[in-house]
């Protein structure tokens, strides 16, 4: 399924399986100028190239590698073999190989599937992605993964901001996520001059910086609660239920690998390491 919108030049495809008849999780990619910000999920990459037919397509840049946003990557680039793809240094290994530098979890493959190898060059952190009419900043913004990055054009306002920013106040985090680094990167951002914010889902905003402030407070807060607890001799559990209520069913379909346990267990991580 894609689902086409246009926010003046740029332009947003949201993307998913069809199961059955329905998107039962969207994933995004942003075109602009002949630069597209990450290229959704596989099952959806024939749509997506689709989509993209007579629009001249000169670089992708991958915000980070999950599967949902690198999934046409390899087709894209079978079409035009010279085009270059863009990504975060620790990126490169699993874009050379899916399939081998990370194995997906069954609903993973379910909702986004594998995707191809393709080959990457290495972004610096700060380096400028120039297309014939904008120049966007390539800023490192580790924590929802390691290779997260984020792109800004100065001149217009805009932050693709990948995952880093989607809004709400998260309940559950995926596992091998650090969510101290995310509430660092989140600050990183808050100082740029940001009109517009793509997101790699959720819907886009604009004048962000209350929403991106709103959410580094709600994060510190419940950091500091979770350690509280902790230190009153709480359990992991007793602190997921106390501060994170009961059950979510993303946890069922997930199988615990997005739960409220690892977001618990990241905020531990670096109180129970010690100085």
């Amino acid at each position: 399924m894609l689902k086409k919108t246009s926010f003046g030049p740029v332009t947003r495809f949201d993307l998913a399986r069809t199961i059955p008849g329905q998107g039962p999780y969207w994933t995004t990619c942003y075109y602009i100028d002949g630069l597209l910000v990450d290229s959704g999920c596989a099952h959806a990459r024939f749509e997506l190239a689709n989509g993209l037919e007579g629009l001249p397509l000169n670089r992708i840049v991958n915000t980070h590698t999950h599967e949902d946003h690198i999934g046409a990557n390899a087709l894209l680039q079978s079409r035009s073999p010279q085009m270059e793809i863009g990504a975060h240094p620790l990126a490169l290994p699993v874009l050379a190989d899916p399939h081998g530098a990370q194995p997906l979890h069954p609903y993973r493959r379910l909702f986004w599937g594998w995707p191809g190898a393709s080959k990457a060059r290495s972004l610096e952190n700060g380096e400028i992605i120039q297309t014939p009419h904008y120049r966007l900043q390539a800023i490192y913004t580790p924590g929802h993964s390691p290779d997260h990055l984020c792109l800004f054009e100065e001149t217009q306002g805009w932050l693709f901001s990948g995952d880093l920013f989607v809004g709400g106040q998260d309940r559950a985090l995926r596992a091998g996520c650090d969510i101290w680094m995310i509430i660092g990167s989140l600050k990183q951002i808050q100082t740029l001059p940001v009109c517009t914010l793509f997101p790699g889902s959720a819907r886009v905003r604009q004048q962000p910086q209350a929403e991106i402030a709103a959410k580094i407070d709600y994060l510190e807060d419940l950091g500091r609660r979770v350690i509280d607890l902790r230190r009153q001799g709480y359990t992991l559990d007793q602190i997921c239920k106390t501060l994170l209520g009961g059950p979510m069913w993303v946890e069922f379909v997930t199988r615990g690998h997005f739960s409220r346990r690892w977001l618990v267990r990241s905020y531990l991580r670096m109180y129970e390491m010690g100085p």
